[in-house]
């Protein structure tokens, strides 16, 4: 039995892709275009132990709260 999830949001903000292997080796592809939550993202994979690809695409033009939240609302479903 594999341990993965690979899904989609796409919003009018948003336009998010994760997937995520649990039994990975912490390898990670993360670009959101917020540096610090690609960050912060990178090392949940890393040090979680599990691979993380994470693509998303937002408004940041406004600010980065629809792309923090979407994303985190998909990792956490993927998880």
């Amino acid at each position: 039995m594999t341990r993965t999830a690979a899904l989609q949001r796409r919003t009018a903000e948003t336009q998010i892709e994760v997937s995520i292997d649990l039994d990975g080796a912490g390898r990670t592809e993360v670009s959101t275009g917020l540096p610090f939550f690609d960050h912060m993202l990178d090392q949940l994979g890393r040090h979680g132990g599990f691979d993380l690809v994470v693509r998303a695409v937002g408004d940041l033009h406004v600010d980065g709260h629809h792309t923090v939240e979407d994303t985190g609302i998909l990792v956490g479903e993927a998880l």
